[in-house]
């Protein structure tokens, strides 16, 4: 495994690391050994987070016993410092063990307040001082909050969503890391499923010396990829910048990245799934899609108020209910077609 260091932190980890979020949907004995996997394997690093239901439980129950061994980080949600101490305590116990080596706070609507003296911040910084988290960080799906995070000298990590679809203003989030040598944890590098090549986006982020991408490994088929890739990484070369073309081409604009903020709906509506159905019937095996549950699943989007809860928490600032207008209209014509 490659190693790189991860900023001002000054801690050494593999270049491909494990975003744990998809863990929750396994069996604990399932998620244990693919943890355990992944460690022997050389990645070192697992990033998980408050709400990731059981997440913290399994990383804990993998590596109580070898702490030493990896590198974890988690988040919390909470806004105030009584909030952020509470989230880590519970994290602690999960993850069995006394310390996080970095308290992320997990994409805050703005960037906290550094007078309140019980504010969030204050939260990580009383976190650091009493030795529950090495180090401390943020995430954001702002560009300009990452970029103003990573600037303010007040963190040692930022995560932000990059991948081979990122934009040349996503991409100044690197500059601003790497100048003032802030660790760059890179999530959903494989935009929520929707980049269906990693070889592409393991390759575009390669090129960065201070990116380390977590990937969202839920397969030991998926883990085994990655490795594979990290054994020959593959090369920037034509044919891979034409596939890049190909993808930004297709999912140019503003698409849905999965990432769940917007829920719960108030309807029922499974926004983070149905908000993208057409671009998953077109670039991921379509057939698991097509059923009458999912089509039952997607028939809630008629259901929809208007409340606009979704529109006003998208970190993409996208218009949620004219998206989901858009894709059931598509899934109804695609499911048809492939009915007749």
């Amino acid at each position: 495994m490659n190693t790189m260091r991860l900023g001002k932190t000054n801690l050494i980890v593999g270049r491909s690391g494990f975003g744990a979020l998809p863990i929750q949907r396994l069996s604990k004995d399932d998620a244990v050994r693919l943890l355990h996997k992944a460690r022997d394997s050389g990645i070192n690093f697992f990033d998980t987070a408050r709400m990731y239901s059981d997440s913290e439980e399994k990383i804990g129950a993998a590596f109580s016993g070898d702490r030493q061994a990896v590198v974890i980080a988690t988040k919390t949600l909470a806004t105030t410092m009584a909030g952020v101490l509470a989230d880590l305590a519970v994290s602690l116990a999960n993850l069995e063990t006394d310390y996080v080596d970095i308290l992320q706070l997990h994409n805050p609507a703005t960037l906290p307040d550094l007078s309140d003296q019980n504010g969030s911040y204050a939260g990580l910084l009383e976190a650091r001082q009493k030795g529950m988290a090495r180090f401390v960080g943020i995430s954001n799906h702002s560009q300009e909050k990452a970029v103003v995070a990573a600037r303010s000298g007040l963190y040692d990590t930022v995560q932000f969503p990059l991948s081979s679809l990122s934009s040349d203003k996503d991409l100044a989030v690197v500059t601003a890391c790497r100048e003032a040598d802030v660790g760059l944890i890179a999530m959903k590098a494989l935009s929520g499923g929707l980049v269906t090549n990693a070889a592409t986006t393991f390759a575009f982020l390669r090129q960065y010396e201070n990116v380390l991408p977590i990937w969202g490994i839920q397969r030991e088929s998926e883990l085994d990829e990655f490795l594979r890739m990290e054994e020959e990484p593959p090369l920037l070369d034509t044919r891979m910048w034409k596939l890049i073309a190909k993808d930004r081409q297709e999912l140019g604009g503003r698409f849905c990245r999965g990432c769940g903020y917007c829920m719960p709906c108030p309807a029922g509506i499974q926004i983070n799934w149905a908000a993208r159905m057409s671009l998953l019937l077109r670039r991921a095996p379509y057939q698991g899609f097509l059923t009458d549950e999912w089509n039952d699943t997607m028939g809630r989007i008629r259901d929809c108020t208007q409340c606009g809860n979704c529109r006003s928490k998208c970190p993409y600032g996208l218009d949620t209910p004219e998206l989901l207008r858009m894709n059931l209209d598509d899934y109804g014509r695609i499911r048809a077609e492939h009915r007749a």
